[in-house]
């Protein structure tokens, strides 16, 4: 590999543009990768690429909150790291050759923000990218085939307004227009939210981040990939 691939690429303006971190240690896919992120329109910045997770450990002030991961670094999946990279506050897009649901699923439960296998390519990844960092839902096709054949989700009951509160947030950011267009407090929808999240855990499928919580509503149907 380049030498220049495992350095962090040096700070440049202070716009407030698309910033991501590559790791995989194909030298051809995180080149490939890189030029995808640089040609999109408008450019996403990569901040730093490398063959390993250190490259995510920026200094304090350069954290960067977006990491395209492969999956397989070294051989083994990389789950631990995933979860290390999710608990500082990741927004990891797990960019993978593995293909089977069970992969993509036990990466949504650890926290990762979306899956996508290495055949979607330029477009999703991208898309995937900007989703990630304006924290908007994004399910690639692979990761919907694999929410529908999961087996080993146990539903859990929601009341029907806890439905609408789900459904209005996951179409917008902000928990006061979403208390706005239904009529309640924007105490109110947090309080929906989070009873919801205890009833997932109550099942044993916690939803600790918002993207989980997205796989879990289309999981069980509770709402569809149009809906979003």
């Amino acid at each position: 590999m380049d030498s220049a691939a495992d350095q962090a690429v040096p700070d440049q303006a202070d716009d407030v543009g698309v910033k991501v971190v590559l790791v995989d240690d194909h030298p051809a896919i995180l080149a490939g990768v890189h030029a995808w992120m640089v040609m999109a329109s408008p450019a996403v910045e990569v901040v730093a690429a490398g063959s390993d997770l250190s490259v995510a450990w920026l200094e304090p002030g350069r954290s960067v909150p977006v990491v395209v991961m492969d999956l397989q670094l070294g051989g083994a999946p990389a789950y631990a790291d995933l979860s290390r990279l999710v608990e500082h506050g990741r927004q990891v897009v797990v960019y993978s050759m593995r293909e089977d649901s069970d992969t993509a699923l036990t990466c949504l439960e650890i926290g990762a923000f979306t899956y996508l296998t290495k055949a979607e390519g330029q477009a999703h990844l991208v898309d995937a990218v900007r989703a990630a960092h304006e924290s908007r839902p994004y399910v690639s096709p692979s990761l919907a085939g694999a929410m529908g054949v999961d087996q080993r989700r146990i539903r859990p009951e929601l009341a029907p307004r806890e439905v609408d509160v789900l459904l209005e947030w996951f179409r917008c950011e902000s928990k006061d227009l979403v208390g706005q267009k239904l009529g309640i407090s924007a105490r109110t929808v947090s309080t929906y939210i989070d009873r919801v999240r205890i009833k997932y855990a109550n099942t044993g499928r916690p939803a600790s981040t918002k993207a989980t919580l997205v796989a879990r509503a289309i999981q069980d149907g509770l709402v569809s990939l149009d809906d979003l």
